[in-house]
Order: C-alpha cells, then structure tokens, then sequence
C-alpha cells in the first residue's frame, strides 16, 4: 500500500535554519478610534490596514517542503517574493491590553472570528460599533491580526488573500468537480464555470467530462453532455439529460501555471514572527505593535474555524510553528470544526478551497494520513505519523485547543481524531485538548433562525457555539499564561462507549429523520491515478445518541440538556438533488411535539414538551441547572449562563 501516495504532496518535515521574514510593512490606512468610538474594558480601539511583502529563499532547508518553491521566480538577492494585507485591530492604550495577540487565520479570505467569538455581525470591514458585537475579545484585551494565505483568493469585497507566484513552463493534470444543486445562476441546462488553472490546451479533445448522479457511482458521459472552452480559465458545460441537481460534474484536462500555494504557511509564520519578535523590517517600516521599537507581545494565539481550522492542523504537521531563529510561532492554536482533516495547499496544482465531503469533492486531496495529534501507525498506508512529529522534534508544539460539532462527526470523520488507523484507541497528547459539541451544526452566525435548505429534507439548525468557544478561550489563555490545566476533554471515544459503528448511533423515532448510517468514510486515496481511486477503507465511527438525537458524550449545552427540539449536524438530500446522501454542512432542526397525544399520533419516540416541563418554570429551572453546570465545569462563563437563562425565562416554552 505505499504505493498508493498523492502525486506532488509533500509531506517533507521543515527543519530550521530559513532566512524567511518580512521585508516590508506599509501601513496604508488607520482608523482611531474604531468601531465608531466605542470604548471596552480595555478602551477604545485602533484599526490599522498594511500590506506586507515576504520573501524566503528556496535553498533554505526550513522552506524546502513548499512544493514548486524551488522553480519560482527570484528576485536580484534570490528570493522568492509574495504579499499580502494585513488587518490589525488593537487597544488604542497598549498599557490596557492584554498583550496578547490573537491572529484568526481568514476563511476563504473571510473574517469569522467575530461573529463567532463576539456574536457579531459577518462583516469583512468591521467598522461601526455594532460590528464589534458583545464586544468579548476586546474587553479581554486582545490585539487581533488577520491576513491572506491562499494564493487563489479574487480579493474583491474585502477578502483577504495572498500574492504568490506561478511557475512557468510546468503543466499537469487537473480536476474539477462541480455539483450545481440549482443555486443561482445554475438552473438552466447549460452553465458557465471558472477552472482553476488555465488549461495548457484548449483542445476539447484533451480533456474529459463526466457525470454521475451519486459519488460511488460509475462516470457517465451520456448522450447530450458536453462542453467547450470560453477561455482558458472558463468553459461552458451542457448538463447530461436524465441527471438531477444533485449530479456531480467532473471535468479534467491538462493545466498549467501552477501557483506556489504552500507559501500560505510561510506567510503565517512570518508575519506573526515578525510582529511578536521584531521591531522593524530590513526596510525600516516599523512593527506597528511594537514599543519603542521593541516587540511587547506577551504571547500569540490562533484560531482557525472550518477551512482555517483545517490550515492551522496543516500548519502544525508541516512544521512551520517555529520560525528562522527556532523561536515558536503560536502558544496556543484552536482549530474549529476541523475534524480529522488538513488541507489541499501545499501541492501543484492546489486548490485550498476543497475538502471532502460524503458527497462533494470526495477523493480530493487533504485528508491523507496522519489524522491524529500523536504520533501513530497506519497499517493500511504503511506510514507512521502524526500531526505533533514535526514540531515535537523542534521543541516548538502550542498547547493545542480543537473544537467540533455534530458537523464533523459525519463530514469530517471526528472520530480518527481519537483513534488510530487501525480503530483502536488512540489518546491525545498531553498538549492537546479536545472538545465535541453535541447537536451543534457546523458554522452558523449569531442570530441565525432555522429555515428550509434549498437541497435538504429538514430545516437548518440556527445554533451557535459562541458561548462554549468563549469558556475554551479564556481556558487556553489560562494554561499557556499560567499554567493552568484546561477542563478535560470532552470527545466522543470508543473506550467510553460514546463511539459506535455508523448504523449504531440510535438514530430511532424521530419524525422525518432517515436515517442509515450515511457518513463521509475514510479510504486510502491513489491521486497519482486520475481520477483518483480509492483503496482500502479506514474505520469510521459516531457518537452515540440518546432517544433526542443527541450525542451523549461532549459538550452539552444547555439546549440540548433540556431541549425542545432535537438539533442535529447533518441533514440528507432531498428528491431531485441526490436524495438521501449528506446535505453538505446543513445541519438540521426537528421540533418536540407540544404534548403527549400530538408525540403519540405522530409515532414520535421522543417525549414531549408536557412530558418534560409541567410547567415554564421547571424548563428554565432544567435550563439554569445545565447553564450552571457548565459554569462549574469552566465550559461556559457565567455572563453566558446568565444570557442563556434570561431568554429561558422570557421564552413561552411549557407556558
């Protein structure tokens, strides 16, 4: 089986000694105060606007695992040059700051951080005083960086991305994947699409259409579907007759122009390097968070959620955690909803973008082995590796905070987290911590309600993880600053029995709900094949639930401790969009019946409001009994608990 390798990843560990850093920082814009003068526990705020360039040197043995690094163009001193914006906001008064920076790696070029951890707006700009939400982050101090990393970003609308190079003269295959789903601009049977990469050839007659109406199905190119180029970048697809919304298009052809896509961890690496440890840059543009031209900063923390989160496991495993002087990056990293997946980045022909799901981009590169923190065997690949290799070898691992959802069991294989490759336990370092939060959904903004999906069977579930990711913060800056051991870790685990074979989780009796074990499983991936083919399977398994749905194991919000519906992760296609596979990220919400007979009618196996609650004050004392719980746990601080009971005691549950 190690044979079976993917074709242009490197997995090179970085060993120390590069010259990598930061060459210029051009700030380009202030605004003091921000957030429209709104003052925090620490003060008024300042924004700060700088693009930054970068440079390393191939030859440096710490870069040597950027893949096509070596063939990018140089520059007079032979380097390799990129850059990108920078977005600082921090206390206008250093003195009433924390000192500490927490830099959140963007999403999609996006800004995430805030909505999660401030329970603001989803803002790319943030500017007026609302846009600062509750205002957490900035009442704890915090001095928050945010800048590009994938080099494939249009950075249109306030997206953050990353100028790298292309390499000239390199072609390859490439693969597309397109699954339509009848969202705008897709309804009618033909359609436009942007490639990746323009194609070194833009004969039709060297590349290839297909389509199938589920992942495991055969490719087809049936009567009636075609395609032609528009431009190197764009073609047009005529849909196949006889296929639904759901079908999945794949298209691959001979590209070229690869970028250098791995860069993204050097550019992370080094700008937090510079403003943590550097006073100014060769150029003599100042580190805006330094203080009389000396660094100040305490500490560095991130926080990466869903494809950031993804980055920051990434990050780790390549060993870039550590900079040119062996000096740590990061303290402290929290990737959210990660699962048990990297990313596709540092590789030709990259396509960050992309990451597996039970039904789209599937076999695309990213969730290779290793999928744990420690340090394993993989019997089916024949490797042994684990995410913590590189940097315990260097003396430079973060104590390590990864939060999940009920998302990530199903889509992103929580499970291989805690396990081996084998299905055996598998226990986390002592560095590392990890926390599931049960009947919570993926990613959704503060304030978000449940509403029909466009491809699903059920409503969306509008919860959010604000609450638990607040305790787990102030927890992590607790341990890295003091010393102090964080909660235990609240994860799913076969020794516990919270972890079952995927037709075993229980999901029974619940109205509308079917259900059959449907996950995104795990295989050993030949990409050196195009398309890729699967091989052999690694085992996959979920959290056990209770009679609601919910996982019985993690964090149980309050919520889920005294429910009135049963909120789930995942939901399932509906007819005409690949019924019955996983509905992507769309988590769903099935309401409790009001009473007994209503249950009862309905052949409902849940018990109902009535049933649970004589009356409203017995579901806000179930509600304020859970909220204090997790306060006593220090998974939940008491200013949430206090929230979190307040609209328990102003809803009309059991009134």
């Amino acid at each position: 089986m190690k044979g079976l390798l993917l074709a242009g990843l490197s997995f090179v560990a970085l060993a120390a000694g590069a010259e990598a850093r930061v060459v210029g920082f051009e700030v380009t814009r202030t605004e003091a105060p921000a957030f429209a003068g709104r003052s925090f526990a620490a003060g008024p705020y300042e924004k700060i606007v700088a693009r930054v360039t970068m440079a390393v040197k191939p030859e440096d043995a710490r870069n040597a695992g950027i893949v096509d690094l070596a063939l990018a163009p140089r520059n007079a001193a032979g380097e390799v040059v990129f850059s990108t914006d920078v977005h600082i906001l921090k206390p206008a008064d250093p003195a009433r700051g924390n000192g500490k920076l927490l830099y959140e790696v963007t999403n999609r070029g996006r800004k995430l951080g805030l909505s999660l951890l401030n329970d603001a707006p989803m803002v790319n700009d943030p500017a007026s005083a609302a846009d600062a939400g509750n205002g957490f982050l900035m009442d704890q101090g915090y001095t928050l960086v945010w800048s590009g990393w994938q080099g494939d970003l249009a950075t249109a609308g306030g997206l953050l991305g990353l100028d790298v190079p292309t390499v000239p003269g390199v072609t390859g295959e490439s693969r597309e994947e397109f699954v339509f789903d009848d969202t705008k601009g897709t309804e009618g049977p033909v359609v436009a699409i942007d490639l990746s990469y323009p194609a070194a050839d833009p004969d039709p007659a060297k590349a290839r259409l297909t389509v199938r109406a589920r992942e495991g199905d055969a490719r087809a190119t049936p009567a009636g579907l075609s395609f032609k180029y528009l431009s190197p970048t764009r073609i047009e697809i005529t849909k196949a007759p006889g296929f639904d919304a759901g079908a999945i298009y794949e298209f691959i052809y001979a590209a070229k122009d690869p970028k250098v896509m791995g860069l993204g961890f050097a550019a992370v690496r080094d700008l937090v390097s510079f403003l943590r440890y550097e006073g100014a840059a060769p150029d003599g543009s100042a580190n805006p968070l330094a203080a009389d031209g000396a660094p100040a900063l305490k500490a560095a923390y991130a926080i990466g959620i869903s494809q950031s989160g993804r980055f920051l496991r990434d990050l780790l495993y390549h060993g870039f955690n550590d900079d040119e002087s062996g000096r740590p990056v990061f303290d402290g990293l929290m990737p959210h909803i990660a699962g048990a997946r990297r990313t596709f980045t540092n590789a030709r022909f990259a396509q960050p973008g992309r990451y597996s799901r039970d039904h789209e981009d599937h076999l695309y590169p990213g969730d290779a082995f290793p999928f744990s923190y420690a340090t394993s065997l993989d019997p089916i690949g024949g490797t042994t590796d684990g995410i913590l290799k590189r940097c315990e070898a260097a003396g430079s691992c973060p104590k390590v905070i990864q939060t999940d959802t009920d998302t990530e069991a199903v889509q992103a294989r929580l499970s291989l987290v805690v396990t081996d490759a084998a299905g055996k336990p598998l226990a986390l370092p002592d560095n590392v911590r990890a926390y599931y939060f049960a009947g919570l959904p993926h990613f959704t903004p503060f304030g978000a309600k449940s509403a029909p999906a466009a491809a699903c069977q059920l409503p969306s579930n509008p919860l959010h993880a604000g609450a638990p990711m607040r305790a787990l913060l102030v927890a992590l800056d607790a341990w890295v600053a003091e010393g102090r051991e964080p909660p235990p870790s609240r994860y799913p685990g076969l020794e516990e029995g919270t972890l079952v074979a995927a037709q075993e989780a229980g999901y029974d009796g619940i109205p509308g709900l079917k259900f059959a074990g449907e996950h995104n499983e795990k295989s050993l991936v030949d990409h050196t094949r195009m398309p890729p083919v699967a091989g052999p399977a690694y085992p996959v398994f979920l959290p056990r639930v209770d009679a609601d749905g919910h996982a019985v194991a993690g964090i149980r919000l309050p919520v889920i401790e005294a429910p009135t519906a049963t909120y789930l992760g995942w939901n399932l296609r509906k007819a005409g969009f690949a019924e019955g596979a996983i509905c992507g990220l769309t988590g769903s919400e099935v309401p409790l019946a009001r009473t007994r007979a209503a249950r009862q009618e309905a052949g409902d196996g849940r018990l109902s409001l009535e049933e649970r609650y004589p009356d409203h004050a017995a579901y806000v004392a179930a509600v304020s009994a859970a909220a204090r719980k997790l306060v006593d746990e220090r998974l939940m601080l008491p200013a949430d608990a206090d929230t979190i009971v307040r609209a328990a005691e102003a809803s009309d549950v059991a009134r």
